[in-house]
């Protein structure tokens, strides 16, 4: 009896350690590959380690400079490697399942903002986002006044969402100046015409907000001090 009871209390407190566990870190590994395209990602708790530039053929580590830099010794190499291996896969599978299925998820309305506060004639970035799109990549095309524009812009590779969808946004530096009209379009199989967002260059003007509550503050003050006024006349009136 006592042994069956010890046994218990290790099932009990094995299943409170299952349930106590938590998640610390999440990392991913993403390879995958198509006729023309292909990708190999590292991941740390949603954030690029390390990507492979297959049209400059190197590796870049996308990491800030305000951490320590994680180096990935070897892995462009094979990830060219793992892409004549997935390529491979990929055409034994089409043969086996008389071509693969086709799938495609439109991306969602693009999202333009800037990464810093808009200042006149201050070196700034456009960012372009969308997401929830398959297959992946997305074309991403920026114009500036009605022309287009690419000196200055750059696009990421994609990245996975956890429902299996991916996004992707795109920068573009530029300096702001009054009147200037940007717009981000989108380009996706999925699409039957491309997204376009329109983003301009407008005059900030100061806030009222300050001037409105400090006159407010000093109407409700004299109100305060007029009341007081007139309460103690009363009361000296009164004795």
């Amino acid at each position: 009896m006592m042994k069956m009871m010890k046994m218990m209390v290790v099932l009990v407190l094995s299943g409170l350690l299952c349930v106590s566990a938590d998640v610390l870190h999440e990392d991913l590994f993403i390879n995958g590959c198509s006729d023309s395209d292909g990708e190999e990602m590292y991941t740390l708790d949603g954030e690029e380690v390390w990507y492979a530039d297959f049209i400059n053929k190197r590796g870049v580590e996308p990491q800030p400079s305000f951490i320590d830099h994680m180096t990935c010794t070897g892995c462009y190499e094979n990830a060219v490697a793992n892409q004549q291996i997935c390529r491979a896969n990929l055409k034994n599978s089409r043969i086996g399942m008389k071509d693969l299925p086709v799938k495609h998820d439109a991306p969602s309305s693009p999202i333009v903002y800037t990464k810093e506060d808009v200042e006149l004639r201050e070196k700034n970035t456009l960012i372009c986002y969308v997401t929830g799109f398959y297959r992946a990549p997305v074309s991403f095309y920026w114009t500036k006044n009605g022309e287009n524009v690419t000196e200055g812009s750059s696009t990421n590779i994609p990245y996975p969402n956890k429902d299996g969808s991916f996004n992707q946004f795109s920068r573009l530096e530029f300096i702001p100046q009054l009147g200037d009209i940007y717009s981000c379009t989108v380009k996706h199989l999925a699409l039957d015409r491309p997204l376009t967002r329109i983003w301009d260059v407008e005059k900030t003007q100061p806030s009222v907000g300050p001037a409105v509550f400090c006159g407010l503050g000093l109407t409700v003050g004299l109100l305060g001090v007029a009341a007081g006024t007139f309460f103690l006349i009363k009361g000296n009136e009164c004795s």
